[in-house]
């Protein structure tokens, strides 16, 4: 057994040493509240010094924080689990980690449905699900919708099924494995609306972003190709073959990509109300628009 003194005297060398790393300190009480139990409050006021911990826990839970100092393992994938808007998402070195500033894009969904009610009763995809972040926040803000989901990754969409029923949705996501919209070729059906977050990091880059990325993340779910569009380019040229008239297309992407884009939707022709949308901190995350209908 260890006791509540000794744990809280780690949890302070702990953060001392993801200072040194560069690593925000933060983390190891994420830890400490994901394999040992502990409540925030309890972190905070220190009441758990007075408690008794099973050693093996405690030996484990040093094994985890060594990983993340020396190999730069996400904390993410060492907690195997991630909050993401209002779920509660298992995650692995097979998918890319659900970021906090991909939640936005189910809330300019949302104001696109606040204006058209219809939209969000119809069929909704999320291209390239990976964990199923998009695909199960879409399936709690849209009762009414029905939401399908792609990813070309066996190990992915085995992920994303956990998560659909983790989260009380495995009833409200429909799950296909293929290339973007390969699973719905020679459907008469359209879709209302696509959402994805595609790979969109140039491949030259990608050797450069920081080792909890490169190391660990799948580089399937980073590689946007030579310019970092090669699946926007596809999304943008395929998409209007299995959305309806007026059906909705939205996708993040990088600092610096939006007004590209948006110029490929304008030349491809068959898209109108173009949009370009800034995430909280500013930066052009989010470009949408809307396959055109008779009345365009």
């Amino acid at each position: 057994m260890i006791s509540g003194e000794d744990l809280w005297r780690w949890q302070e060398q702990a953060k001392q040493a993801a200072i040194a790393k560069a690593i925000p300190p933060m983390e190891v009480d994420w830890l400490l509240q994901e394999k040992l139990g502990l409540d925030r409050l309890s972190l905070r006021l220190g009441t758990y010094r007075g408690e008794i911990y099973p050693q093996w826990d405690w030996l484990t839970l040093q094994q985890l924080w060594q990983r993340r100092l020396q190999e730069r393992v996400p904390v993410q994938y060492l907690a195997e689990q991630t909050p993401w808007r209002h779920l509660r998402l298992r995650v692995g070195p097979g998918v890319l980690i659900p970021r906090p500033e991909t939640e936005q894009i189910i809330d300019i969904a949302l104001a696109q449905v606040a204006v058209d009610p219809t939209l969000g009763q119809g069929r909704w995809v999320d291209l390239g699900t990976g964990s199923g972040a998009i695909a199960l926040g879409l399936a709690q803000a849209l009762p009414h919708g029905r939401i399908e989901a792609v990813d070309c990754s066996a190990i992915a969409l085995e992920i994303a099924r956990h998560n659909a029923t983790l989260n009380h949705c495995a009833q409200r996501v429909t799950f296909h494995q293929g290339q973007w919209w390969e699973p719905f070729a020679g459907q008469s059906e359209k879709f209302a609306a696509m959402v994805s977050n595609p790979p969109y990091i140039p491949s030259s880059m990608v050797d450069h972003l920081e080792p909890e990325v490169r190391d660990h993340e799948p580089r399937l779910a980073l590689d946007g190709g030579e310019d970092g569009l090669a699946a926007l380019r596809q999304l943008v040229t395929t998409a209007p073959d299995y959305l309806q008239p007026g059906g909705l297309w939205l996708v993040e992407l990088m600092a610096g990509q939006a007004p590209t884009v948006a110029a490929m939707l304008a030349a491809e022709g068959n898209y109108t109300r173009i949009a370009i949308y800034p995430d909280l901190a500013g930066i052009e995350r989010f470009v949408l628009a809307y396959t055109k209908s008779g009345q365009d």
